[in-house]
């Protein structure tokens, strides 16, 4: 598995965008915005999602949502809302919202093929 970095801006509600470095994660279900990050922008949490970590810890962690910019897309997405410590990761419901794959090769994102039925 390689170690991807990219560049993203993330917007709240209230208009304010912040830019992140996120590590491209594709054993990650959400991204993670730092907690700095998400309080720039005016995010408030949602609701409470309990996740597994790769070790089998369970962690609580509130949730919510915000505009995410990629240089190869943007759109709407959930964002967990990190604690002290956290760092920022993008996860596979971002990707897929957002149409892409990450290619673990090239190390790089791409758009996803579609299939029709």
């Amino acid at each position: 598995m390689g170690i991807t970095y990219i560049e993203g801006e993330v917007k709240g509600p209230n208009g304010k965008n912040t830019s992140v470095r996120f590590l491209v994660d594709s054993g990650a279900s959400y991204t993670l915005l730092p907690q700095a990050d998400w309080r720039a922008i005016g995010l408030a949490p949602k609701r409470t999602v309990t996740f597994t970590l790769a070790d089998g810890t369970q962690i609580d962690r509130a949730v919510s949502e915000c505009h995410i910019t990629l240089p190869q897309g943007e759109g709407h997405t959930p964002v967990i809302l990190g604690e002290g410590g956290d760092e920022p990761l993008l996860g596979v419901v971002t990707l897929e919202i957002l149409g892409l794959v990450f290619n673990p090769f090239s190390r790089t994102l791409q758009p996803m093929r579609m299939m029709l039925a």
